[in-house]
């Protein structure tokens, strides 16, 4: 892959704008949906990078600095988070949703502070410097040149939730900007990159990526074409219900695409022993798990009195798959439909988790059991719950599975109840902390994991 001519270098910005910054970000970083220790009072802000990328807008990496263990690859405990900032004296009411606040004082005193990835020039001139392959100072775009990327497609900002900032440009393609930063290659570039090398076409490939040098080599974001026509499994799966309609067709060939990524992904990465060398590495996963799940039933409560049966899930962890790379984190709200083919997105793992553990070998039945515990999700979110209609799910997909890959995950209960044990108790955790209304879902699946587990 060749790359055009470098952009002019700039020098990075001196750091006296954090003068100005400090205490506006202290206020709106914890507020925002991508933040990720909203349970952890953030004690002190820390600016690691600041380069201008355009008069009046900033690139910027912080480090959030907060009670608790640090973030692997950190020198002190809290997260890294990359923002661009732009600043002017009056706002237009078009930016009124992106503003941060009004700088008191420092060489920004006066000025209006606002998130620049929802300012559809500052969005258009960050495709124009993917286009145009180079460095800013510490900052490098480069992007795939065998692809025609055309100048003057319109910015958008999507509005769903989620962990990091998404720009859709003329419905073509889909810029990802990762707001929380860790050392290393993001596995949601790396991943779809080598997919693409293998021939799979069932997940994007990037067309264009940013990365930086500084404090650490990390990458920043990717852009990816979009699918306009496309509709989440989740809304796809919602719908279904809404209508009373059957989804087990639609979870078949669900199935089956989770199968030829899986198989894709076997012949792109190295993959984990088979055997008798894989015992230890049992071992240790049911630990990892049992580990999880006291520490969770530390945080929450209502997890504490099912411990017994969830450990004994773990503990009888049979033989697995031969470990490889995976998703990591999928369920119906990664995969998109495009007429009746599915493609399977986000290969950033959980968050929450390392992003050494992200890029790792993990067993495929990881990925299934994460699919299963969406099907109930959905079923939940209609009353009266729909358990047949999960159960119905569930059976499709696994059978779509098996005629892709050639084994069940059927066939192996206890793995795949260990797995979805696994999945039940990140959820607590995570609806614990952020949607408290949803806790009942993972809950009930705990209940009745806690009962096959004991």
């Amino acid at each position: 892959m060749t790359k055009t001519a470098s952009l002019r270098t700039a020098r990075p910005v001196a750091a006296e704008p954090m003068a100005s910054l400090k205490g506006l970000l202290l206020e709106w970083l914890p507020q925002q949906r991508w933040f990720a220790g909203k349970d952890r009072p953030v004690t002190d802000l820390r600016l690691l990078s600041m380069t201008e990328l355009h008069p009046g807008c900033l690139h910027l990496l912080v480090h959030a600095e907060h009670t608790g263990p640090a973030t692997p690859g950190a020198s002190r405990p809290g997260d890294c988070y990359q923002l661009l900032l732009g600043a002017r004296r009056e706002l237009p009411p078009r930016l009124a949703e992106a503003f941060i606040g009004r700088a008191g004082t420092g060489p920004l005193a006066g000025m209006a502070v606002y998130d620049a990835l929802r300012e559809p020039r500052s969005a258009a001139l960050l495709l124009d410097r993917l286009r145009h392959p180079g460095t800013t100072g510490p900052l490098s775009f480069e992007r795939d040149t065998s692809v025609c990327l055309p100048a003057g497609l319109a910015p958008r900002l999507l509005a769903a939730e989620q962990s990091n900032t998404s720009l859709v440009y003329g419905d073509q393609y889909i810029l990802k900007v990762f707001r929380r930063i860790q050392p290393g290659i993001n596995p949601d570039w790396e991943v779809p990159w080598a997919l693409a090398r293998t021939g799979c076409t069932r997940v994007p490939a990037p067309t264009a990526w940013f990365r930086t040098s500084q404090p650490f080599e990390a990458t920043l974001g990717v852009l990816q074409p979009f699918l306009p026509s496309a509709t989440d499994g989740w809304t796809l799966g919602l719908n279904a219900l809404a209508a009373e309609n059957d989804f087990s067709r639609e979870a078949h060939a669900l199935g089956l695409a989770t199968a030829e990524v899986h198989q894709a992904l076997a012949a792109a990465f190295p993959r984990g022993p088979l055997g008798p060398e894989a015992a230890p590495q049992k071992g240790r996963l049911a630990q990892e798990m049992t580990e999880r799940l006291h520490d969770t039933a530390r945080a929450v409560p209502d997890l504490r009195p099912y411990v017994p049966g969830l450990s004994a899930a773990f503990a009888s962890l049979e033989a697995d798959r031969p470990a490889q790379r995976i998703h990591g984190d999928l369920h119906l709200g990664q995969v998109l439909r495009a007429g009746s083919r599915w493609f399977v997105i986000d290969f950033e793992g959980e968050p929450s988790r390392p992003l050494a553990e992200r890029r790792s070998v993990h067993s495929p039945v990881r990925d299934v059991a994460g699919m299963l515990r969406s099907f109930d999700y959905a079923a939940r979110t209609r009353r009266p719950w729909h358990p047949e209609w999960a159960r119905q799910c569930r059976e499709a997909y696994c059978a779509g599975y098996a005629r892709g890959s050639g084994w069940d995950p059927r066939d192996e209960p206890g793995v795949l109840r260990a797995y979805e044990t696994d999945r039940a108790v990140y959820e607590v955790l995570y609806e614990a902390k952020h949607r408290p209304d949803w806790l009942p879902v993972p809950m009930a699946a705990i209940r009745r994991l806690a009962v096959l587990g004991g």
